[in-house]
């Protein structure tokens, strides 16, 4: 099941906080680490294609000049 950039983002916060607690032993500390990285990706992989999607409207719409200020 694919996760959406919602539900990676919520998962990420868990797992920071998780990772805040200072009674969290090293081992978990290391797996919680890489579900972070993990999930890391995941939200940086689903902005990257939602961008892609955003610019590939606005050239076809004639708005690759549109800025906002």
């Amino acid at each position: 099941m694919e996760m959406t950039f919602e539900q990676a983002i919520q998962a990420l916060e868990k797992t920071v906080k998780a990772l805040e607690n200072k009674d969290i032993a090293l081992d978990e500390a290391v797996k919680l680490y890489n579900e972070g990285l993990k999930l890391s990706k995941i939200c940086y992989e689903l902005l990257t294609q939602s961008e892609k999607l955003v610019v590939k409207t606005m050239t076809e719409n004639g708005l690759e000049d549109f800025k906002l200020e």
